[in-house]
C-alpha cells in the first residue's frame, strides 16, 4: 500500500494501520470518516468525492512531512475514497503512530484537519432537494444571496 492514497475501491483500515506500525511505536491513533445521513440539517442519501489524485497525494505527503517535523518520530498514512459513496461507507482512513499516545492522537488530528483544509478533494452531497457541492461558492455569485 502507498502511505498516501486516493482510491475508488473500498478502503482498507488494516492496511493503513500496517503502514504506520514500527517497533518504536508506543501508541497508534486512527481516524475513520464515514458518510453520514445528515449534514447541516439536510438529509444526505449519497455522497460523491472527486479529486485530482496526483496532486492530492502529493499534498498529503507534504502535510505528513510538516507533521513529522513538528512531532519527530511520527509515522502517518491515509487512504481517501473518491466516487459515489452510500451512507455508512468509509470515506477516509488516517493513522498515526508515535512513541507515545498523546503524540499519535495529536498527529492524527493534525493530519485529518489539514487534509480537509488543503487537499484538492471535492464533496457533492445528494439529498431530497437534489445534489449540491459542499463548501463551494461560485465566484460569479459573491455578494449575492443565493440558495444551494
Amino acid at each position: 500500500m502507498k502511505s498516501f492514497e486516493i482510491r475508488s475501491e473500498a478502503l482498507d483500515v488494516g492496511a493503513v494501520l500496517r503502514a504506520v506500525e514500527h517497533a518504536g511505536a508506543g501508541g497508534t491513533a486512527i481516524f475513520v470518516g464515514s458518510v453520514r445521513d445528515e449534514n447541516e440539517g439536510r438529509r444526505v442519501t449519497l455522497l460523491e468525492y472527486e479529486a485530482y489524485p496526483s496532486m492530492a497525494e502529493k499534498e498529503m505527503q507534504a502535510i505528513a512531512a510538516e507533521i513529522a517535523s513538528e512531532i519527530p518520530g511520527v509515522r502517518l498514512a491515509v487512504q481517501h475514497r473518491v466516487g459515489p459513496l452510500d451512507v455508512g461507507a468509509l470515506a477516509v482512513v488516517c493513522a498515526a503512530s508515535a512513541a507515545h499516545r498523546g503524540e499519535a492522537f495529536e498527529a492524527c488530528r493534525r493530519l485529518i484537519d489539514r487534509i480537509k483544509e488543503r487537499v484538492p478533494i471535492w464533496k457533492r452531497e445528494h439529498g431530497p432537494d437534489g445534489p449540491y457541492w459542499v463548501g463551494w461558492e461560485d465566484a460569479r455569485c459573491r455578494g449575492h444571496q443565493h440558495e444551494r
